[in-house]
């Protein structure tokens, strides 16, 4: 297979890797030591990626909110080599009271409050992209982005981006933001398309599409072959793992598609970035996204 010369895509004005890293698991159930994941992210680094993804929310108890992105802040500043071109995503909006369920909080005050203390822990002058993490039913999407808009005019984000978001509000955030919206983080794999829209939708308006657990998540990513012939068929034949196709797969759907594949161990990255060098042919994408 031909490599691909372009190994970068765009979020916003930003140039980044083309494919990011999904921190999460290495800050929830499950996590690893701190020696692993800070490992993980600087062979992350080593490989060339430039987005590495984060939320306040990946933590563990009650206690430790915001542990993901102390634990990249640290990972980056004991990194031995130039790190002023790697974009950190982070996102607010939801809350973990530590006895592992998932609660939301979109209000204008969360959201504000939330931002501030990220930006704390990440160490920066600016947040490089700050997304509103899941629509809260409790609180008018308005006036949730609202504040997210407002974050951006005081120059607390650089950029700002939804998660969890459809079509409609899509359209509605970037008409708040006065047509700044740069992504949308939704989740998408070869067991989860119904995302699929939002993924046209986001390139139609030139938008990055962040596909969150591509690989199908932390419990089932090793699997993804066995529950997928079709991937695992194809992978076999070129050589490669039904993981680093499926990453392939994805970044020939459209130009601004940025897979963020959760990683805790640095073999697993290093196999997820060498995916940009992975051409399918278009009778190959189609018969993936047939499968």
């Amino acid at each position: 297979m031909a490599a691909q010369t372009n190994t970068t895509r765009r979020i916003g004005d930003v140039e980044v890797s083309g494919i990011g890293l999904g921190a999460m698991p290495m800050s929830i159930e499950g996590r690893p030591d701190e020696a692993r994941s800070i490992a993980t992210i600087h062979a992350a680094l080593d490989a060339g990626i430039t987005l590495i993804d984060t939320a306040d929310a990946y933590h563990l108890t009650a206690t430790d909110v915001g542990h993901n992105e102390s634990l990249i802040a640290k990972a980056l500043g004991s990194y031995g080599g130039d790190t002023s071109g790697v974009l950190v995503a982070t996102k607010g909006g939801h809350l973990r009271p530590g006895d592992g369920r998932w609660t939301l909080d979109g209000s204008p005050e969360h959201l504000k409050e939330a931002a501030d203390a990220s930006l704390k822990r990440l160490g920066v002058e600016a947040i490089g992209l700050y997304q509103f993490h899941r629509p809260d039913p409790t609180t008018p999407y308005e006036d949730s982005i609202g504040a997210i808009r407002d974050l951006l005019d005081a120059g607390k984000i650089r950029m700002a981006g939804v998660s969890n978001a459809n079509p409609a509000q899509i359209q509605q955030a970037n008409e708040i933001l006065g047509g700044r919206l740069v992504s949308v983080q939704n989740q998408f794999s070869p067991a989860f398309r119904s995302s699929e829209p939002e993924l046209e939708f986001c390139d139609k308006l030139g938008i990055a599409f962040l596909p969150w657990s591509p690989l199908g998540g932390i419990s089932n990513a090793g699997d993804l072959g066995a529950k997928h012939p079709a991937f695992h068929q194809l992978a076999a034949d070129l050589g490669v793992s039904p993981q680093r196709l499926t990453l392939a797969w994805m970044l020939a759907k459209s130009p601004h598609v940025i897979p963020i594949p959760g990683s805790s161990r640095p073999e697993t990255i290093r196999d997820s970035y060498a995916a940009l060098d992975l051409e399918l042919t278009p009778d190959q994408v189609a018969t993936l996204d047939a499968a």
